[in-house]
């Protein structure tokens, strides 16, 4: 038979192998899954975990045999597992960010982890091959994310892992499980069947179970195609008159001649995967990533007030201009709460100004609520020059103080650090996961964590992890 979108799909998720993975690929993605597990770590400290951990402990009872993150003693089933420690990696909006945009390896890990504990001991999947499931799982996203120019603008209508982390979720765990290619093609269909999730979410306690929900959700998919469900073996094609995974995008063209790189098809002797040559972000405080380009830009303009003024003095300033792209959900000139914090232009470069840093305490109701930052935010305009385009790959951020006095000082960030541009040095990497994970292990565990995911490679059992 014509091979398909789809089939191709199936196909590589079942036949890549751990030789295919480049020395820059398990680095990267090394880097990836420790972060990750800091993230979650840190994240299971937040209400918006309790929530979560209290529903699937209360109202759900089955084989617990699933670490949750930060809980130590507590174990779930496995795909409860999985979500509560998905809402864990989201809940401070503190996971990395790939472009097109996503959020790859929380809608990923947690499966894995998960299904990694859920195996009997004469099947559980080594290092190396939780290392291949997890980049299967961010190879499939990435791909189907390049099927739709829509895809690669800040999204305006589904929050994107919980459509191609679903997908991701669903290719890892076919392959830790060692899925037929059918059963392969048929847990892509059934996740295409349970992903998606509105982007009005955004900002609220919601949007961590967009994680939480994609992580567990193709999971599901994978075990229930392990036990014979079928589904629409094209679901990733573009068939007229009757929609697939194209339902989740205007625009969907997952055809050889406008789909760059090539198709993904079985891997021959080589195969370059898309972390080769798309790193990715990493963020350096817990809110969207588009704050960070506008954060740096506050940080060196209030540097630059500091040098003309001495201190930072908000009565000088007059005006305050942000020159950022049209997002309407990340656009908030007065944030009431943690999340709309966290998502809003206006709340992080007063911040910056006002503490000369944006970190955990920032987001607490207190600091929220502070009339000193209520006064800063008051005198906020904001801009949207043409050539800023809502693109994580070519938007900028910039803050111009306009003084009482008539000067005007200005900061701009056009590439912050972390960003795929300019990665995170492994120092920098290493210090974010250790003070994530000090908040709920001990130091001899983080650091034996440190050195099992460094050593990936040579782990016989990954449920260790």
């Amino acid at each position: 038979p014509e091979e398909t979108v789809t089939s191709s799909f199936a196909s590589f998720i079942h036949a890549v192998r751990p030789e295919h993975l480049s020395k820059t690929v398990r680095h990267r993605s090394k880097r990836m899954i420790l972060d990750s597990i800091g993230v979650g770590l840190v994240g299971s400290t937040t209400h918006v975990f309790d929530i979560a951990l209290q529903y699937c402990r209360e109202l759900y009872s089955s084989v617990a045999v699933s670490s949750v993150y930060g809980k130590p003693g507590v174990k779930l089933s496995p795909t409860l597992a999985a979500f509560t420690n998905g809402v864990a990696t989201h809940s401070m909006d503190f996971d990395d960010t790939w472009h097109p945009a996503t959020h790859p390896s929380g809608a990923v890990l947690p499966a894995l982890l998960a299904a990694s504990q859920m195996l009997p001991p004469s099947t559980k999947p080594n290092g190396m091959d939780f290392l291949l499931a997890f980049n299967v799982g961010l190879e499939v996203q990435g791909r189907l994310m390049h099927f739709s120019t829509e895809a690669h603008d800040i999204p305006k209508r589904f929050h994107p892992p919980s459509v191609v982390g679903t997908m991701g979720s669903a290719a890892a765990t076919a392959k830790l499980l060692s899925l037929s290619t059918a059963q392969c093609a048929h847990a892509l269909g059934i996740a295409a069947s349970l992903a998606g999730a509105p982007m009005a979410n955004a900002a609220t306690q919601a949007k961590p179970l967009h994680i939480g929900n994609a992580t567990r959700l193709g999971f599901e998919a994978a075990l229930l195609a392990a036990r014979g469900m079928e589904a629409n073996p094209l679901i990733l094609d573009d068939i007229p008159g009757c929609s697939g995974f194209s339902a989740f995008y205007s625009v969907y063209q997952p055809k050889p001649l406008v789909y760059q790189p090539k198709p993904l098809s079985t891997p021959s002797d080589h195969h370059e995967f898309l972390l080769e040559k798309q790193d990715i972000a990493f963020k350096r405080f817990p809110a969207h990533l588009g704050m960070h380009w506008v954060v740096d830009a506050a940080l060196s303009v209030r540097n630059l007030f500091i040098n003309y003024a001495g201190s930072f003095s908000p009565s000088l300033i007059r005006t305050i201009v942000l020159k950022i792209p049209v997002s309407k959900y990340i656009n908030r000139p007065f944030p009431s709460s943690e999340h709309q914090a966290r998502h809003s232009f206006q709340f992080n470069a007063c911040t910056a100004l006002l503490d000369g840093e944006v970190g955990f305490s920032s987001f607490t109701e207190s600091n929220i609520h502070r009339q000193e930052l209520r006064e800063l935010l008051d005198k906020v305009v904001v801009e949207h020059p043409e050539d800023n385009v809502a693109n994580f790959d070519k938007m900028y951020g910039e803050v111009a103080l306009l003084l009482h006095s008539g000067d005007v000082l200005t900061g701009k960030c056009d590439t912050f650090y972390g960003h795929w541009r300019k990665p995170l040095s492994k120092e920098s990497l290493l210090k974010k996961f250790r003070s994530n994970a000090s908040h709920v292990l001990s130091e001899e565990k983080i650091e034996t964590i440190i050195t099992m995911v460094d050593n990936l490679e040579n782990l016989s059992d990954s449920s260790q992890l």
